[in-house]
């Protein structure tokens, strides 16, 4: 991560028993290897209490994780870590402190205990089109990705596949038309651990990008894509895939770069991992059921740093980083094409989102906001520095249209009882049952927003013969709650002051959001935000505001022409940023408050 800063190294040799001391001023690291191979036994006391254990052979070489979750959260107490490689001469251990960590409350993908059949990929040594280099050892490796995958039989696979990286630079592969299953899976690994493959593009215009087509339980773990331009990472038509612990970036430029690009895809799971540096989006999702976003740090959009639209439904995305994006942070919703939309889910851009325990950051548009969706709940995040542009939250309408006139595409939809038209694209997809509740909202003097607090669309009237009610509006059911807020100054516009805006009915309107919200009534203080601790400290006035819980969504107002599956009614937030329990009624914002 980025934002992480080396607390201390220590080197121990294959025989090492004892205690070890390391000279920071404020940590102390106890570590003893009890044999070579074995468990590391541990502790440390320090004053920061997020913490990453790396391991390496030799200095300057590759550093590997360490049980990343379980050191994470041991801050103080003794704990045990299995090194998984064979101890020899030296190996170094080295301590970090890291402002986003994973966490114990979000989930992880579990790709069960295959037996695999390992094929090898060498960039250097490897050859492809010799029948002696079948991929089977080391020595008889392929040379390209693309010609390893091609190597499995096409179609649903009865073996499990693990591609096994060696050390080096390749270039990209469009990986298309293999199915593996839950029992035989395909993986994609560095063979050497983490640090040691990167895909990027060569002098010769080669692509680094990998790009999956119709492709199911094929799953990328422990290397780095870097691409000049364009997608980096691309999923299509696919069936449970997983990107973890990657580093994947596409240059900041101006242009339609997406980091990582998923369509029509289903069960798609990003975990631990840093995605950066794109022209638009670094996450853009399109049409895609079922997954998650979590313990990521997305960085360096000049658009959003995330969304999830098209009919995107059942994604949770909790405890990433978000920072440095230009139009927001993340948006559930947004504009898209009809004829792009996958029955039954085209109605909504965006269907049973959960956006819970995300830190968002100097982002110079909304730091949250909601386009077109339908049972979205977002809940204890923390945004610091954002709407430098514009304002800091927004509850807009989504967009609609049949991209290129394809009227071949989009008809059949409108006929099914989706929300469209053949026409142009025009913005009037509602929102319904949105929920933004117990958030923190904190841009400190210097840093306000450039307009208001709050985007409210005005009610609309839909194009006729889309489906749309009418009239159509961005607000109903909309709840915000239990937030607080500091931006600007005391008479900051809400952004619903005038007539004929949303947020002006019974359930919303600025006389609730001033009083079931703390609005300017106090400025918070934060450990040190500048080094990453955004948590309240202990016995500060935002460590006493009390939080309340989100209501429980129904799936009875959903759209029934065509009827769209139940998702998760329920919306309890049992923990916190880090994984630690939120106590009941504690501080609003994605972190606990400090420890006394």
């Amino acid at each position: 991560m980025n934002t992480a800063r080396s607390l201390l190294t220590l080197g121990l040799s294959a025989t090492c028993l004892g205690t070890a001391f390391a000279g920071s001023p404020s940590v102390a690291l106890h570590v003893r290897l009890t044999a070579p191979g074995a468990a590391i036994e541990l502790s440390w006391d320090a004053s920061a209490s997020r913490m990453v254990l790396e391991s390496a052979d030799r200095l300057g070489g590759a550093w590997s994780l360490l049980d990343l979750e379980g050191v994470a959260s041991a801050t103080g107490a003794m704990v045990s870590v299995t090194d998984p490689r064979p101890v020899v001469g030296s190996r170094f251990y080295r301590l970090r402190e890291t402002s986003v960590v994973p966490t114990t409350g979000s989930p992880a993908y579990d790709i069960g205990n295959p037996v695999w059949t390992d094929v090898f990929v060498d960039p250097v040594n490897g050859r492809d089109g010799d029948e002696n280099y079948d991929g089977t050892t080391r020595a008889r490796a392929f040379q390209t990705l693309s010609v390893a995958w091609r190597s499995m039989p096409e179609g649903v696979q009865a073996r499990a596949t693990r591609f096994r990286l060696l050390p080096g630079t390749y270039v990209g592969a469009y990986l298309e038309d293999r199915q593996g299953t839950a029992a035989f899976p395909i993986l994609i690994e560095p063979a050497e651990g983490p640090g040691t493959v990167v895909f990027r593009p060569t002098p010769a215009g080669d692509s680094g990008s990998l790009q999956f087509f119709n492709c199911a339980y094929a799953y990328v773990q422990d290397f780095r894509i870097s691409v000049e331009g364009g997608d980096a990472l691309h999923w299509e038509r696919c069936d449970h895939v997983l990107a973890r612990r990657m580093q994947v970036n596409s240059r900041r430029s101006e242009g339609q770069d997406e980091t990582v690009k998923v369509n029509q895809s289903h069960h798609v799971y990003l975990e631990d991992s840093e995605i950066s540096d794109a022209g638009d989006n670094c996450i853009d999702v399109v049409g895609a059921q079922h997954g998650h976003i979590v313990r990521c740090r997305i960085a360096n959009a000049n658009d959003w740093g995330a969304y999830l639209k098209g009919g995107s439904a059942y994604w949770l995305v909790e405890g990433n980083e978000i920072v440095g994006c230009g139009t927001g942070g993340f948006t559930a919703g947004q504009g898209s094409g009809f004829q792009f939309m996958s029955p039954p889910w085209i109605h909504y851009e965006a269907y049973d989102i959960k956006v819970v325990n995300n830190l968002i950051r100097d982002c110079e548009g909304a730091g949250l906001g909601v386009n077109g969706g339908y049972n979205i709940l977002m809940a204890y995040n923390t945004l610091y520095r954002i709407g430098a542009r514009s304002h800091t939250v927004e509850f807009v309408h989504g967009r609609r249209g049949c991209d290129g006139g394809d009227v071949a595409g989009c008809q059949p939809l409108v006929d099914a009882g989706g929300w469209g038209t053949t026409g142009e694209e025009l913005q009037y997809i509602p929102n319904r049952n949105v929920q933004f509740v117990n958030n923190l909202v904190y841009n400190p003097p210097g840093s306000r927003s450039q307009y208001q607090h709050f985007q409210f669309s005005s009610a609309v009237t839909p194009p006729s013969g889309s489906n749309v009610q009418d009239p159509a509006r961005s607000d109903e059911g909309l709840v915000i709650r239990g937030n607080v807020i500091f931006d600007g100054p005391a008479d900051w516009p809400l952004g619903n002051e005038e007539e004929g805006s949303g947020c002006r009915g019974a359930g919303c309107n600025p006389e609730q959001l001033r009083a079931e919200n703390a609005i300017n009534a106090e400025e918070p203080v934060l450990v040190n935000p500048a080094a990453g601790d955004f948590r309240p400290v202990n016995g500060g006035w935002l460590a006493q505001q009390r939080t309340t819980p989100a209501a429980d969504f129904t799936w009875a107002d959903a759209p029934s022409r065509p009827a769209v599956p139940e998702g998760t009614l329920g919306n309890q937030v049992p923990r916190a940023f880090g994984g630690g329990l939120r106590p009941a009624g504690s501080a609003p914002g994605a972190f606990l408050v400090a420890a006394p």
